[in-house]
């Protein structure tokens, strides 16, 4: 393994809601425009250092 996990199990699951919301925010709430694209980014991130179990 690369990493330590070092992110709680229901960390984990509320990284990845938060994650579908911001990118839920950012593509249809603020119409894809340059800030929403940003809020769609972070909430990729958010969502894969949750499916990882990693926040560095």
């Amino acid at each position: 393994m690369l990493y330590r996990k070092n992110i709680t199990r229901p960390e984990s699951l509320l990284r990845v809601a938060g994650g579908v919301a911001l990118i839920a925010a950012g593509l249809w709430w603020m119409s894809a425009s340059p800030l929403g694209l940003a809020l769609a980014a972070s909430g990729v991130g958010s969502i894969l250092s949750g499916a990882f179990g990693y926040c560095p």
